[in-house]
């Protein structure tokens, strides 16, 4: 027998129990594998979920427009959209709200189908609480309790630009111009251009600097103002009186202005002076 032969079985019973006494000489055990994160669940085609909204706006007898508008600014057709305050889903649904509907979990606000159809159920019933779209709109947004406060107007910076946003979208997509009379009539709400720009003084400063100029700017602009120390008349008199006023206008030894100027009690009494000799000189 090979003399190394016989020294393996006295070796092996030397590392056993140093193994045992030291772990880091034992062998080494595979590490446990991370599992990887479940799958995010199945987001339909844009394409179909646009179809499912003017579907079921149809069954909640709303507008599609309308509803178009106000998911383009919710979520952007997001179905897994959540926000900071937790809204969930396409048309935004905060969980609270899902209840009054009888959605009890936030997972099925997840549903494309559950969430248009109870967010359609809330706006349905803020359209027939208020009659308009407007103030519709802005409940959507702030809350029933923050449109009833503030007197039918939101002043919240976020919600006004959010209203803005929806309502500009829909009136345009509806042919009408959003700071219009038919659309103020349309809508039921006095929309206005600042309102896309509340809360942001970054914006409201760039768009002061770029507005254009006033009319009194212009004009200041166009002519000299040290030359306009005389006030000037702002409607254009006719043209016979301007002729008149012309005249009127020259050196003080103009004889017609003399005959229109009423002539001061002094004056009378120098002309007096110096007709008295003459008349007393004419006396038999």
């Amino acid at each position: 027998m090979h003399p190394g032969r016989m020294l393996l079985p006295t070796l092996s019973f030397l590392i056993l129990p140093l193994a045992q006494a030291d772990p880091s000489l034992a062998a080494p055990v595979a590490q446990e594998v991370e599992r990887p994160s479940l799958p995010r669940p199945s987001v339909p085609a844009k394409g179909h979920i646009e179809a499912m909204i003017d579907r079921l706006a149809r069954t909640h007898a709303l507008d599609p427009v309308l509803v178009h508008a106000l998911i383009r600014a919710e979520s952007g057709y997001d179905p897994l959209a959540v926000s900071p305050a937790g809204a969930v889903g396409l048309m935004q649904v905060m969980p609270e709200t899902a209840a009054d509907y009888g959605v009890q979990g936030v997972d099925q606000l997840f549903d494309p189908e559950v969430n248009l159809r109870t967010g359609m159920r809330h706006l349905k019933r803020l359209l027939a609480k208020y009659g308009s779209i407007g103030p519709a709109v802005m409940a959507y947004n702030a809350g029933e309790g923050a449109l009833e406060r503030s007197g039918g107007f939101v002043t919240y910076s976020e919600t006004q630009r959010y209203t803005h946003r929806v309502l500009t979208d829909y009136l345009l997509k509806k042919g009408l111009r959003p700071y219009s009379e038919q659309a103020r009539d349309h809508i039921g709400l006095d929309l206005r251009p600042e309102m896309a720009i509340a809360g942001d003084t970054a914006a409201v400063d760039s768009a002061v600097r770029s507005r254009p100029p006033r009319d009194q700017d212009r004009w200041s602009s166009r002519f000299d103002t040290g030359s306009l120390q005389q006030p000037k008349l702002l409607r254009p008199l006719p043209q016979s009186r301007q002729r008149l006023s012309s005249q009127l206008d020259t050196a003080s030894s103009s004889s017609l202005k003399s005959r229109l100027m009423k002539p001061s009690r002094e004056r009378l009494i120098a002309t007096n002076r110096r007709l008295s000799p003459r008349l007393a000189m004419r006396q038999p």
